[in-house]
């Protein structure tokens, strides 16, 4: 398989590029049009590539996640025009697959690390999805068997995603099974705020909030978000998101976190190496599909992204290629039981990939 050939990660999301599209924000008020809504449009549409690769893996056996299934629509068959069911969701191909196990895995050992660390504090901990899309984790995190309890997940995006999130929610029996029906909350910085309890199980005090808010028109202030305490120790995730956004912008949002919260923790997935032939392949397929990452010009690297970080305030720094990920993360056994789904044959296009994304990871007050 040629590197023009070779699918790319973005198509995982998870944010927000291939979904979890992440730069992710809407328009501030209503509606907008022209060539920004249209832009708008395109990056929205990244997240149903990711909600199709998340299904992928779990069809396949490579993830559980029993939500999935819930935020990808299923596709009428061709020329199709009346009831009944639509075309079997499509699967992806098996270096797709193990990407978004990959990553989702790494992402999930985190996110314990960060609730395990902080659950002696007595506080809610707070996690904070950026341009959050069709992901399901809030989903799974609320049913784990670990039981988690006090967990206050905040979701941000495009005001036309979360409307699509706050209907599912009241009207799919297996999410409404979970979570109350999304009240709304007086919110100045957005159009309207929601919030649902997990009401399965009151006594966790788990609860879900949603911010319809586009991300260029961040407050300077995250906590003046309802239900957002600087008081408690907060994840912030972004999975292929803030390299959606212009450099500036991105970092503004970082830091408006880091100078609030004093306990805070970050884990960024994004794409790296853009100028290496694959790099340039990849930058070129998504200018094919009206797609720009205008952060991957100033962070092109690992160390890069590791001084953003250290930049943005944070104490301690770490990273990951998605490819150390698996082979440093993964278990033997697991790997096995991974390699066993689906015939991989293109192991070094593999390694190249999978070396062009990177998670990184800081944390201030001691929750690395």
């Amino acid at each position: 398989m040629s590197a023009p050939s070779i699918p790319n990660l973005l198509s995982l999301r998870g944010s927000r590029g291939g979904s979890r599209g992440r730069g992710r924000g809407g328009s501030h008020r209503g509606s907008s049009s022209g060539p920004s809504a249209s832009h708008d449009t395109t990056i929205q549409g990244t997240d149903t590539d990711a909600a199709v690769s998340r299904l992928s893996a779990v069809e396949l056996g490579y993830l559980i996640d029993p939500f999935a299934s819930y935020f990808v629509a299923p596709s009428p068959p061709p020329f199709y025009s009346g009831p009944g069911p639509g075309l079997p969701t499509p699967r992806r191909l098996p270096i797709i697959n193990r990407g978004t196990y990959t990553r989702t895995t790494a992402i999930d050992i985190l996110i314990h690390h960060f609730l395990s660390s902080t659950f002696s504090t007595g506080k809610p901990r707070q996690i904070v999805s950026l341009g959050a899309g069709t992901d399901t984790r809030c989903f799974r995190l609320f049913t784990s068997s670990q039981k988690h309890q006090n967990i206050h997940y905040h979701e941000i995006d495009f005001p036309v995603i979360i409307s699509k999130k706050n209907t599912l929610i009241r009207t799919v029996p297996a999410l409404n099974g979970i979570l109350s029906p999304p009240m709304p909350l007086p919110n100045p910085a957005t159009n309207q705020s929601y919030v649902s309890k997990q009401h399965a199980n009151p006594k966790t005090g788990n609860t879900l909030t949603l911010h319809p808010l586009d991300l260029r028109f961040f407050p300077s202030s995250p906590s003046s978000l309802p239900g957002l305490s600087q008081e408690c120790p907060t994840l912030l995730l972004s999975e292929c998101c803030l390299c959606y956004l212009p450099p500036s912008t991105a970092s503004d949002i970082i830091t408006s976190f880091t100078s609030c919260f004093p306990s805070l923790g970050l884990v960024i997935y994004e794409p790296i190496l853009p100028g290496d032939a694959f790099g340039r392949m990849m930058i070129s397929n998504l200018a094919a599909r009206g797609v720009t990452m205008p952060t991957l010009a100033v962070y092109q690297t690992q160390e890069d992204q590791e001084r953003r970080l250290l930049e943005a305030g944070f104490r301690e720094v770490r990273s990951r290629t998605v490819d150390q990920i698996w082979e440093e993360w993964v278990g033997e056994g697991e790997r096995e039981r991974v390699d066993g789904l689906e015939r991989l044959d293109e192991v070094e296009e593999w390694k190249l990939l999978a070396g062009h994304y990177v998670i990184v990871w800081g944390w201030n007050e001691g929750e690395g």
